[in-house]
């Protein structure tokens, strides 16, 4: 069975946290902490905010960082490279 101390132990540690800090998005995007507080005001970054601090979960950050912020059908069209003539 389970100790729920050390429980909530493990799930702060950065490794295996469901959250990502301040720091560490700014470290893995290599900008500074007050640009991360900016994109996440603006809500360019997903996060939600409980009073003073910012919550991002890894997974939301993880998924926003693979597509570089874009939400699903937002951008240009997709044109094909290459027509085929037959």
């Amino acid at each position: 069975m389970s100790d729920p101390l050390s429980d909530s132990i493990r799930r702060e540690t950065p490794t295996g946290s469901s959250r990502i800090s301040v720091p560490e998005i700014a470290r893995r995007l290599e900008v500074g902490r007050l640009a991360v507080y900016a994109m996440l005001e603006q809500g360019i970054m997903p996060g939600i905010r409980l009073g003073r601090r910012w919550i991002i979960t890894r997974h939301a950050f993880e998924q926003w960082e693979r597509t570089c912020g874009m939400r699903p059908g937002a951008g240009l069209p997709s044109q094909p490279e290459v027509t085929v003539l037959n």
